[in-house]
């Protein structure tokens, strides 16, 4: 069952509060705004640069931001000026768009916004959260009881953002040409702690 607006947003800001300002749109239409921002003269062009997937900056409450990433699901942008950034990511019903404050991090808040956005979704899954793939016959329980939904979104996310060539993959080979060697030594204990954890 789909979240209304305001709660979702209220539940997002509380989980990320370098988030200080969110927008959620039905296609160009906003239909629901934290009070501290209007983006209504900002929508329209906005929308259109993020479906054109090639601007190189934007401009949102007389803010430029010049763009990371805009791909069909997120996009992300930031003021060289460190006025904040703008995170933004999508599905097939709503959009949301959000003001990131100077010191927080857009790229971490954009998998927060995504995992947000199935909470919006009116679209009911494919499979019931209880269902357990290869099993013959009904239902079966798993041991540890029902997993909490929030935790199975962050569980998503997270192995979407590593699939995703901009998200982990982009961030160790970032770390490693800049040859970063306390976070390569973290990553490192981090992959050897995965190695223990599913026995390989």
């Amino acid at each position: 069952m789909a979240t209304d607006p305001a709660t979702a947003i209220y539940n997002l800001m509380q989980t990320d509060p370098s988030i200080i300002a969110v927008a959620v749109l039905k296609g160009k239409d906003i239909v629901y705004s934290t009070d501290n921002w209007d983006i209504s003269g900002d929508v329209g062009r906005l929308v259109s640069s993020w479906a054109g997937q090639n601007a190189q900056s934007l401009t949102v409450s007389g803010v430029k931001y010049s763009v990371l990433q805009c791909e069909q699901e997120r996009l992300v942008a930031i003021s060289m000026k460190g006025e904040g950034s703008i995170c933004a990511a999508k599905d097939d019903e709503h959009k949301i768009i959000c003001y990131i404050e100077p010191d927080g991090d857009a790229r971490g808040a954009v998998m927060d916004v995504q995992r947000t956005l199935g909470f919006l979704s009116s679209n009911t899954p494919y499979l019931d959260g209880n269902s357990q793939l290869g099993a013959s016959g009904g239902v079966q329980p798993s041991a540890g009881g029902n997993i909490d939904p929030q935790l199975k979104g962050e569980i998503q996310s997270f192995l979407e953002w590593i699939k995703d060539s901009e998200g982990l993959s982009g961030y160790i080979n970032y770390y490693l040409q800049q040859n970063n060697t306390p976070i390569i030594s973290e990553l490192s204990k981090i992959y050897s702690e995965l190695r223990l954890i599913f026995g390989v």
